[in-house]
């Protein structure tokens, strides 16, 4: 393969008066110029599209980070920015945290993302106050998506809204004793957990329901910890007669462990999730439906925006919405 060394060789020249000149910079007399351009066709030189891009301090990268990219949600997100990315000539940099405060501080904390990118993408994430100042100092367009961050562009749901909607919807149905699953509070900032259950509670206190502590259960956002939560809260003499899974993934964990348990949903438990997942449908899974690749494109429009010049949108709250399945049904008995 030709180098640029192997250019300047050829044409009696320097490699940095070579690079100049490749790279359109001043300082190259034209007749220089001519005779490199000419020199690099003819050698069949092309410059590493890296190199050219850490020169001109456009590298056409953008960097996601990302809490857990094995988890649905940020595996559509992803698709949905990498989509738009990509029809823009744009690649994308992922940076998986995998729940580790380490990996978390390189990313935010160091000089990772200095000259590597065009712009930042997090998800699910509300980036601390030195977080925040650190991105400032990038220089680049940095959008949030999931979340909520004070003086960044954001795209997301109303999370605790989402929770207050699928918490009514069994309240309504007549159920009072309503567990829930949902993440870990101290997992990397990650908000929907938070949120969520705050949600939940928020419409147990409203509608006058006793709220019970017990009731509550972590679940990880997958499948496993939905089931393995579920395991827990119906093995109860006095078990939950619903519970609201803070996602799909982990309400169908729910549902799994019922069916081990020899339960009924919906005639012995009513089950309801966030999300709108792709296996949602095939289980018949009552759920609170959100736009998630959408969260992805929004979010990489925005980025994009900024670096065209043109007026990028505000900050953006997109709709949810109760999608109502056979897994919720009344209470057959509330003891």
């Amino acid at each position: 393969m030709t180098s640029i060394k192997d250019v300047a060789r050829e044409v009696a020249l320097s490699t940095a008066t070579v690079s100049r000149a490749l790279r359109g910079l001043r300082g190259v007399s034209d007749e220089n110029r001519t005779k490199i351009t000419e020199a690099a066709q003819r050698l069949g030189y092309v410059p590493s599209p890296s190199a050219v891009g850490l020169a001109s301090g456009h590298t056409h990268t953008v960097a996601v980070i990302v809490p857990h990219v094995a988890r649905w949600f940020f595996g559509e997100v992803v698709q949905g920015a990498e989509e738009v990315l990509r029809a823009a000539g744009y690649d994308l940099l992922l940076y998986n945290l995998a729940g580790e405060p380490a990996a978390r501080h390189r990313v935010f904390q160091t000089d990772l993302l200095s000259k590597r990118v065009d712009a930042v993408l997090v998800l699910g994430l509300r980036p601390s106050l030195p977080e925040q100042s650190r991105l400032a100092e990038l220089g680049r367009p940095v959008a949030i998506v999931g979340a909520v961050a004070n003086g960044l562009y954001s795209v997301s749901i109303d999370d605790e809204r989402a929770a207050r909607l699928a918490t009514c919807h069994l309240v309504d149905l007549g159920h009072r004793r309503i567990g829930y699953v949902g993440g870990s509070l101290d997992t990397l900032d990650f908000i929907a957990p938070s949120a969520r259950l705050a949600g939940y509670r928020a419409v147990l206190r409203e509608r006058g329901i006793r709220h019970y502590r017990d009731l509550e259960d972590v679940g990880d956002f997958s499948v496993t910890g939905g089931r393995d939560a579920a395991l827990r809260l119906l093995t109860r003499s006095d078990r939950p007669t619903a519970i609201f899974a803070a996602s799909d993934e982990m309400a169908i964990g729910v549902l799994r462990g019922a069916r081990e348990l020899g339960l009924g949903v919906p005639e012995d438990l009513s089950v309801v999730g966030i999300d709108d997942h792709e296996l949602a449908a095939f289980f018949d899974l009552t759920t609170v439906a959100q736009p998630v690749r959408e969260q992805g494109r929004r979010g990489a429009e925005r980025v994009l925006a900024e670096l065209t010049g043109v007026r990028p949108p505000d900050s953006e709250v997109l709709p949810v919405e109760l999608i109502v399945r056979t897994s919720t049904a009344s209470p057959r008995d509330e003891g």
